[in-house]
């Protein structure tokens, strides 16, 4: 009798360390602004490919659902808050799993002219686009480089591109181009591969979102120096002027398991609906290089600008 008690617990312990070492084998992936849109696609696709997934989200609604997907653990996490960054570093410490991959996906836009714009709106939006990323990165860094892992952000072509009213979010999304690129000769000493994905608009109704925020603050739009451009803005349109593309997440998603299951990832994920767009895109990239080299001391000729392309090309 003795015998066989010990026997059942030899067996029970040896199946514990499988389960361990299953669960240890497990990658796990943090995807920070889960609730909806491309954050929660990211994290049930994730989660269905068969990584174990840490959503956040501010809302116990969201949490709740989150945490009834298999393969997900929902964190509650605001990327302003930095006792919730510290509190989330330490559940997944103790989740035993490490951390292969960290998506920075959490991200709010703000528009309106900067002559006008609250400098509240400003903050707000920097505060969440630019310093959530950073506070979320330098906090789960030591994990990711544990692991050789992989970072990604969420950006924008509007971190390229930018215009009337969008402003703030572009400078945002401007700054996380910076981000990417100084992350990424930093992590890589560490075999740390960092990226950024670039979406272009789908039909979020973001105009109609910001406008009515403003409103709701106090804004006069009478008295707006831009009162006709506002009016006469597809912003305020119900479809709005966008790729009308509605599987943008669903690329978005894809891209990040590129990242990370990808030997050798790319840095930028253009996504966007149309050739026009991206056509539009590269080509504003391409000007600000040609305002660059124009009429300065050490100003490079057309064909030494066209073998530098064909060099970079064929990287």
């Amino acid at each position: 009798m003795k015998n066989h008690r010990l026997f059942i617990a030899l067996v029970a312990f040896a199946l514990s360390g499988v389960a361990v070492a299953q669960e240890a084998a497990q990658k796990a992936v943090l995807v920070t602004g889960a609730s909806s849109g491309s954050g929660r696609v990211i994290a049930e696709t994730l989660a269905e490919r068969g990584y174990f997934v840490y959503a956040t989200a501010r809302k116990q609604a969201d949490l709740d659902e989150l945490n009834a997907i298999d393969n997900i653990q929902a964190i509650r996490l605001d990327v302003t808050i930095q006792s919730e960054i510290d509190a989330a570093v330490e559940t997944v410490r103790k989740g035993g799993r490490g951390l292969y991959g960290l998506v920075n996906n959490a991200g709010v836009a703000v528009l309106g002219p900067l002559a006008e714009i609250p400098e509240s709106d400003v903050d707000f939006v920097m505060d969440v686009n630019v310093m959530g990323p950073y506070r979320v990165t330098k906090a789960f860094a030591p994990l990711i480089i544990e692991s050789k892992g992989r970072i990604t952000t969420t950006g924008s072509i509007s971190g390229i591109l930018s215009g009337v009213f969008y402003g703030p979010y572009s400078m945002s999304k401007h700054a996380m181009e910076a981000f990417t690129d100084s992350l990424a000769a930093e992590m890589e000493k560490f075999d740390v591969h960092v990226s950024i994905i670039e979406p272009g608009g789908f039909n979020s109704k973001i105009g109609t979102t910001t406008y009515n925020r403003m409103k709701a603050n106090g804004f006069d739009f009478d008295e707006s120096l831009y009162k006709e451009e506002w009016e006469q803005s597809w912003l305020l349109q119900d479809e709005g002027n966008y790729d009308l593309k509605n599987n943008v997440p669903e690329e978005i998603a894809s891209a990040v398991i590129d990242i990370l299951e990808s030997d050798n990832p790319k840095t930028r994920y253009m996504i966007v609906g149309t050739r026009e767009t991206a056509k539009r895109t590269v080509e504003k990239a391409m000007q600000e290089m040609v305002q660059l080299n124009e009429r300065q001391a050490h100003t490079l000729s057309r064909e030494e600008l066209i073998e530098m392309l064909d060099a970079l090309m064929a990287e």
